[in-house]
């Protein structure tokens, strides 16, 4: 490693990549799930927070410099274009990270999408999306209403109708990362995924994580009951899960399914597993501080942990896993992993 690389890429790494991926990826990608944000951005702590603690411990910046550098050392023989957006948390400083988020997208002639909060109008709404250059919205269950219990928010909460008017009237996309300690398989999710679809159908909507679905427990009767949805798509960012997603490719086929990292987490070194329903992130031992008191995340032994590579490599390994036992043709996964986002965010195929 020189004194210029963002972070060490090592043999095992490089092992992985060379064997797993290299040679199954596209030429083309286009990551629909990133973040850029600049650590002055963030101020004190969030006291309603609602969501895991562990992304923090990744990086505390990724500027729109990193992220393309990211690319550079992990997929050294992809071209990927990102859609970006901020870090959505009530202690960042939206104006800020929206318009660094446009600028980087300007400059670096990307898709980005506004993070947006539900204390805004629709001519608000419709106004920043407008002036930043944003094909749409990336809500974030974070700036539901304060005094809603964390497991009773719901998706309208936080993406309430009004938006998801202007979004259709528009045919935006939105970014939705579901709440609800259920999560995919939650029934109240389910019907208010349907309700979009049905009230809303020039919205380009995209459920991020396969709908938080990271262990087989999480999915219940959902794919059973979005199978014939025909406008959502899903994307499998930060998910390492290869049986939910080949559950997805059999239930909604390939043409829906988008390649998204979720970076810069995607970063970090682990292998997940799953334990009564509870994802735990195996990670080496002393590389992310103290993580005792988190049940999303464990240290393994020195030995197994200097076999660990990169999360994202983890997560392309499931996928070409999951893509292997439903037999998607070589189209289909350029499909998923370019052509589907590329006509989704009206991008020149």
């Amino acid at each position: 490693m020189t004194n210029t690389d963002l972070f060490e890429v090592k043999p095992v790494d490089r092992k992985y990549y060379e064997e797993r991926l290299a040679g199954y990826l596209p030429a083309r990608l286009i990551d629909v799930h990133t973040h850029v944000w600049l650590k002055t951005f963030v101020g004190g702590r969030d006291e309603t927070a609602r969501t895991v603690s562990w992304p923090s411990l990744v990086a505390e910046e990724n500027p729109i410099e990193d992220l393309v550098e990211t690319y550079r050392l992990l997929l050294p023989q992809q071209t990927v274009t990102p859609v970006i957006f901020g870090s959505p948390g009530r202690s960042v400083d939206l104006n800020a990270s929206n318009a660094y988020a446009s600028d980087s997208a300007r400059t670096h002639n990307l898709p980005a999408l506004l993070v947006s909060t539900p204390a805004w109008s629709a001519d608000e709404v419709k106004r920043r999306v407008q002036e930043g250059g944003f094909l749409g919205l990336k809500p974030y269950l974070s700036f539901a209403p304060p005094e809603i219990p964390g497991g009773d928010i719901t998706v309208f909460d936080f993406l309430p109708h009004a938006h998801l008017e202007v979004a259709d009237a528009h045919g935006w996309v939105v970014m939705l990362h579901i709440p609800r300690p259920a999560r995919l398989r939650d029934p109240v999710n389910l019907s208010h995924l349907l309700e979009i679809e049905r009230r809303y159908p020039r919205v380009r909507l995209i459920v991020a994580h396969i709908g938080r679905a990271y262990c087989g427990e999480d999915v219940g009767n959902a794919f059973e009951v979005l199978k014939d949805t025909t406008q959502m798509a899903f994307d499998f960012c930060a998910n390492t899960n290869a049986w939910v997603m080949e559950q997805l490719l059999r239930a909604v086929g390939p043409q829906r399914v988008l390649f998204g990292s979720d970076l810069p987490i995607l970063r970090m070194r682990m292998r997940r597993i799953c334990e009564g329903g509870n994802y735990i992130n195996l990670v080496p031992p002393g590389l992310y501080g103290d993580v005792s008191g988190d049940p999303h995340m464990r240290e393994v032994g020195a030995d197994e942990g200097a076999q660990l590579s990169f999360f994202l490599y983890e997560e392309l390994g499931a996928f070409r896993q999951a893509a292997e036992a439903v037999a998607l043709t070589h189209s289909e996964v350029e499909d998923a992993f370019y052509n589907n986002a590329a006509r989704l965010l009206g991008l020149a195929p």
